[in-house]
């Protein structure tokens, strides 16, 4: 006896056709759906981290700069400005941010364990100290000169250094130092018990797009930029900032390419006090 076996009908295999290619579209699409989203989560990433570690890098030197040096350039020979005072063009021509930055390194570092003087102690002793000479209790100066050559490339020293003092917008070069004791270039009527010591003034460049760090050039108040710099952020869409009393706020855009001609773009944006 001979079974009869039912098999599919012509119309249950095109539908069960259709079916597998609608699942499979759909899966297709899926697939490619899931790619794009991790390529632009990627690059979002990406984006964030650099835009973040290089905001963090300019907060972390902003740190440093000495009150009343911050001024704003259109270009790097546009005419300086104060950055707290009244702007006289167009917010979004401002490229530079410029400030004298006092050396932080010299006044953190110590030469051993068992001479821990930092290079500068940032504290006069006003009985000693005359109208022409300063003595800094605990400096240890010799330190400071070494840190400024290495830190410059051998291309600057303690006597390229100013000194300024709290409240007090004028520098007073360095003459020479000696032990403890430092001889300014010209006199001072006022000494107080604080000062900073400075080597090198800092500005933040936008050219071409890019973002650059410019530096070892005269640590006084609108001083000339020089020519040595370092990249810090390419593709830079927008690097704006604004001063208040001794607070400086800033924003940083930067474009991330994510393929085929497209970019997303991340922004960071922070207050130094």
């Amino acid at each position: 006896m001979k079974l009869k076996r039912s098999a599919f009908s012509m119309i249950e295999l095109i539908f069960v056709i259709i079916v597998l290619g609608i699942v499979g579209s759909l899966s297709a699409e899926l697939i490619a759906n899931i790619y794009d989203s991790y390529i632009l989560q990627r690059a979002q990433h990406r984006a964030s981290i650099k835009t973040e570690l290089i905001a963090t890098q300019i907060a972390n030197r902003l740190r440093y700069a000495i009150p009343d040096t911050v001024i704003r350039r259109v270009g790097k020979t546009g005419t300086p400005e104060l950055l707290a005072s009244s702007m006289n063009f167009n917010p979004d021509d401002y490229s530079v941010l410029q400030w004298v930055g006092y050396d932080g390194d010299g006044f953190e570092a110590i030469a051993s364990s068992t001479d821990r003087r930092p290079g500068w102690s940032g504290f006069c002793d006003i009985n000693a100290s005359t109208s022409s000479t300063l003595v800094s209790s605990g400096s240890n100066l010799d330190l400071a000169n070494t840190i400024i050559a290495k830190l410059s490339g051998s291309t600057k020293n303690i006597g390229n250094a100013q000194i300024y003092f709290p409240e007090d917008i004028a520098s007073y070069g360095i003459n020479s130092v000696s032990g403890e004791t430092i001889t300014l270039d010209t006199n001072t009527s006022r000494i107080v018990e604080h000062y900073k010591l400075s080597w090198t003034s800092y500005a933040l460049v936008v050219e071409s797009g890019d973002l650059y760090l410019y530096y070892n050039f005269d640590p006084t108040l609108s001083a000339t930029i020089g020519n040595t710099k370092s990249l810090l952020l390419k593709n830079v869409t927008n690097f704006k900032f604004q001063g208040s009393g001794r607070t400086i706020r800033f924003k940083i855009c930067r474009d991330e390419e994510i393929g085929e001609g497209s970019t997303i773009t991340s922004c960071k944006e922070k207050a130094v006090f």
